[in-house]
């Protein structure tokens, strides 16, 4: 692995880790709240995966890559959602 593509796997990593972090934030209300577990999980295997390919304990493949791609979109996709859902108050300050 080139130190080009250890940055790029760094910065996925981070990525990742904070997508869990905001889904774990998702309320046990919302009716996002089934969905994001499953992504959460997915996330921390790939998460888990990936930084035992740094540590040389396992590969991190081109498709375990695009996998990874994949559910930060999804995790994108159910914050974006999740955030749908909480009611905007104006505040009449504001003005």
């Amino acid at each position: 692995m080139n130190r080009m593509d250890e940055y790029h796997l760094l910065w996925k990593l981070e990525q990742a880790r904070e997508i869990v972090r905001r889904i774990e934030r998702i309320s046990a209300d919302s009716c996002w709240a089934h969905q994001s577990s499953g992504v959460r999980g997915a996330l921390l295997r790939a998460i888990d995966r990936l930084e035992r390919s740094f540590r040389g304990k396992a590969r991190f493949t081109e498709q375990d890559l695009a996998a990874l791609n994949h559910l930060i979109e999804e995790g994108y996709a159910v914050l974006i959602q999740a955030a749908r859902e909480i009611p905007y108050k104006e505040d009449p300050r504001a003005r």
